[in-house]
């Protein structure tokens, strides 16, 4: 079984950031943003950067890109104001 994974893995296609953004359904400079920001998983190849769906959907699967980096949560906006 374990072996029959690896080979699925393998073969699996490295994807462009433009390739990436669309599958996700972001703009590309959003992608750089997340690369820096939210350790998105990404690879450097060169001056390129490069994408494994399957790493890059778990990633989003543990809310990773959904995190709020370096802001307050509302909550405490509000008591600041105060």
């Amino acid at each position: 079984m374990g072996g029959a994974q690896h080979l699925d893995f393998m073969q699996e296609r490295w994807l462009s950031v433009d390739e990436i953004a669309a599958h996700l359904g972001v703009n590309p400079d959003t992608i750089y943003k997340w690369i820096d920001r939210k350790d998105m998983p990404a690879h450097k190849v060169g001056r390129l950067w490069k994408f494994l769906v399957s790493e890059v959907d778990q990633w989003v699967k543990v809310g990773k890109a959904a995190q709020q980096v370096g802001r307050p949560a509302p909550e405490s906006e509000e008591r600041q104001s105060k």
